[in-house]
């Protein structure tokens, strides 16, 4: 499962310039703006950042999310580190939502969603956005924003006192509000997104020690339970860890916690792995190895196995599709991915896709105003999962290491680290 099959001729995009494929230097430019107005355009006045509806305006009918709103700060952060000079206002106000309307004073923490006289509707604290709390204030404070690196600070202590478990090397998955209660179950998605948000943290603060717990995590998650499996990862556990392959059988859609294996999260970890192996002063070989095998699989066994181009949402332990819908997301993991492990390898064939993926965009996902979220199995536009157009975050990443990436339209690699960061 290693080897990485080759696009076929089906795949194989167009020439640069063809309407497929544009030119990707001016293309990702303009990619760079349009995503950047979308997260402006999603500022809420009274505070966060609101869900956006699929012509770009505000859905008043939803609550304002914690994940939404760090993802957006998370991105102005990375704009404004490049040079953007209106981002820094997105993250400030980013900050300000995170210190008081979404922030627990009570017991601290930060609460999942808040009504629009903020009231939380969830007042569970969950891995998932606490991750995102740590992400943004990391990637603030390297931006060099008022207040964020006292956002950091408290993130980085939560998170380390409630989520972490150091006998496990793991997460806990969510707590009730005043940390009483942890949930009986254990999940490889916030567990992904805390590795991501453990870079940004070691980047923001020079403490090797939140690299240290990435390498705990990927190596369970991965290069154990995934290469059990064949690199089908399994998402869902016990809180001590047992797999639960049969888990939301009956809700396979479930946007957070869907059936089976996720293909898209193939593809993000092969990128985080390797953003964890530049990071490592003696990085172990199988970040690499497990990199590029989870990448394979992700081609071979999510990649228009239906007839019809683009990465099927989730697949069962036999391969077969169970999610068929087209998540923009999934494709901009896929681009990320293979951006980067072009970078690490030279390897052609990570470019043959990258060129692929970046077609696909360019003709199913991408429009005047960004990119939509959904499509159903025929690339047509959906809203089975994910109605409207919530956030910017993998997108806006995906073009930003496009931008970056060597060999393949942009102007060099990144410097370790500075997406997660």
């Amino acid at each position: 499962m290693t080897d990485v099959p080759r696009p076929n001729a089906d795949t194989t995009p167009a020439p640069a310039g063809s309407p497929a494929l544009p030119d990707l230097d001016e293309f990702l430019a303009d990619q760079t703006r349009t995503l950047l107005d979308t997260a402006r355009r999603s500022v809420r006045p009274e505070g966060g950042f609101w869900w956006l509806t699929d012509d770009r305006t505000p859905d008043r009918g939803e609550p304002v999310f914690t994940w939404i709103t760090c993802r957006m700060t998370h991105v102005a952060a990375l704009a404004h580190r490049n040079g953007d000079p209106d981002a820094a206002a997105l993250v400030d106000h980013g900050i300000a939502a995170l210190t008081t309307l979404l922030r627990d004073e009570r017991y601290g923490g930060w609460f999942s969603a808040v009504d629009q006289q903020g009231v939380p509707v969830d007042d569970r604290k969950a891995g998932y956005d606490h991750a995102f709390v740590l992400l943004a204030a990391s990637s603030a404070a390297r931006a060099g924003r008022p207040g964020a690196d006292r956002l950091l600070a408290d993130a980085q202590a939560v998170v380390r006192d409630r989520f972490w478990d150091a006998d496990t090397g793991s997460v806990r998955e969510s707590w009730n509000r005043d940390w009483t209660v942890t949930e009986d179950y254990r999940g490889a998605n916030s567990s992904m997104h805390m590795v991501e948000a453990f870079l940004a943290a070691a980047a923001a603060t020079g403490d090797a020690s939140w690299t240290d717990r990435a390498l705990r995590i990927a190596d369970h998650l991965v290069h154990g339970e995934a290469a059990r499996h064949d690199w089908r990862l399994p998402e869902h556990y016990t809180a001590d860890w047992t797999p639960l392959p049969d888990y939301n059988r009956d809700q396979p859609a479930d946007p957070f916690r869907p059936y089976g294996s996720t293909i898209g999260h193939w593809l993000e970890w092969a990128r985080l792995l390797l953003e964890l192996e530049a990071v490592l002063p003696q990085p172990p070989r199988w970040l690499l190895d497990d990199a590029r095998a989870l990448f394979a699989a992700s081609v071979r066994r999510g990649w228009a196995v239906d007839g019809a181009d683009g990465f099927v949402y989730t697949i069962d332990w036999d391969d077969r599709p169970v999610v068929r819908a087209r998540m923009h997301w999934v494709l901009a993991e896929a681009v990320g991915a293979a951006a980067t492990l072009h970078r690490r390898t030279g390897d052609e064939v990570y470019a043959d896709w990258y060129r692929v993926f970046w077609a696909y965009a360019c003709q199913h996902l991408v429009d005047g105003t960004g990119w939509r979220h959904e499509l159903d199995p025929g690339n047509r536009p959906a809203d089975t999962v994910w109605h409207g157009r919530p956030d910017v975050y993998h997108a806006y990443q995906a073009v930003l290491l496009s931008r970056s990436a060597d060999g393949l339209g942009g102007p060099g690699p990144l410097a370790p680290g500075e997406v997660a960061a």
